[in-house]
């Protein structure tokens, strides 16, 4: 009895260990990032902990389907707008990062669409200089075929545009 219950964990540690192994195989490898220079760093830092009342910067800012919900990819862009276009009455996220100075929030930021020149919708975004990162998405549904623009406004400056084509 005892020479089969050995024989059947050794099997199982076989099976677990080579799923792991395969597990470990299709795991992708991070990618080596730009090391930022020390005065970049420290401009960071200086604006992160002293720059309270100069408003948001906008870091980095996608068109997505799809805004992951857990796991690695969490409250990241997944899955972009293709350049080919969208259907229209396809909900979209706007995707944006912000750097916020620890401590501030911002509540003059909006998404803006246009269909041509006619603006179809704004919406409000408020923000929180909670953490490095502040990220932020806010659904949009483009109803019609033609071309949009998206734009994320602060107050009368825009931040930055994407060109949409909806089918």
């Amino acid at each position: 009895m005892k020479n089969g219950l050995t024989k059947l964990m050794l099997c199982a540690a076989m099976v677990v260990g080579g799923n792991a192994m395969a597990q470990e195989a299709e795991a992708p490898a991070h990618e080596p990032q730009k090391v930022p220079d020390a005065e970049g760093i420290k401009d960071t830092w200086n604006y992160f902990y002293k720059g309270q009342g100069q408003g948001p910067v906008l870091v980095d800012a996608k068109l997505c389907t799809e805004v992951g919900k857990e796991g690695a990819n969490k409250f990241e862009c997944t899955m972009e707008v293709p350049a080919e276009g969208i259907k229209a009455n396809t909900q979209v996220m706007v995707w944006q990062a912000y750097l916020l100075p620890q401590g501030d929030s911002a509540e003059d930021v909006m998404i803006q669409t246009k269909q041509g020149n006619v603006v179809r919708e704004t919406k409000d975004v408020k923000l929180k200089g909670e953490g490095w990162r502040t990220r932020q998405w806010t659904g949009v549904r483009l109803g019609k075929a033609g071309e949009w623009t998206v734009s994320i406004l602060r107050g009368d400056k825009v931040l930055k545009t994407f060109n949409v084509k909806v089918l």
